[in-house]
């Protein structure tokens, strides 16, 4: 295997670490409940979220744009309302799909894209002109986030 293949399967082995979805209770496709886990920084438009556990809900709106909120994996701190436009992909996947952009080692990954498992609609994050500039220029991947374990209780 050449140097560059070795060096592709790494960095792609990396990106498909990159999340763990962990399937919501009482999830809906209505509010697209998702609880997922970063183990890098990520960013969303005018955030950066540091590794951690997060809940990505859509929320209601009247207007042509949904809105896509963020909250800690607690509840208790929401880290961003954002508004999305919709985006779609050819094929459904069975889980969670970010699209990110690869922004080097002195940036976090960006997150551009959000796809709800079984649904070929998705969201598309709303960055500022020149950050959408910058992140066209930007390598992009798919990211299909591994579902988390179940586990049992003890005894059981």
């Amino acid at each position: 295997m050449s140097n560059t293949r070795k060096l592709f399967s790494f960095v792609l082995g990396g990106f498909l670490a990159f999340v763990t979805f962990i399937p919501a209770a009482k999830a809906s496709e209505h509010d697209q409940l998702t609880k997922v886990t970063f183990d890098r920084a990520v960013e969303i438009p005018g955030k950066v979220l540091p590794a951690g556990t997060y809940w990505f809900v859509l929320v209601d709106s009247d207007t042509d744009r949904d809105l896509v909120r963020v909250f800690s994996q607690d509840w208790k701190t929401l880290y961003a309302t954002e508004s999305t436009v919709a985006s779609e992909r050819m094929e459904p996947a069975g889980n969670t799909i970010f699209e990110v952009a690869d922004r080097g080692t002195t940036q976090p990954n960006a997150i551009v894209k959000w796809f709800y498992p079984g649904e070929t609609n998705g969201h598309e994050f709303l960055y500022s002109k020149k950050v959408e500039r910058e992140l066209a220029q930007d390598k992009q991947h798919t990211v299909v986030a591994a579902p988390e374990p179940m586990t049992t209780k003890q005894g059981s």
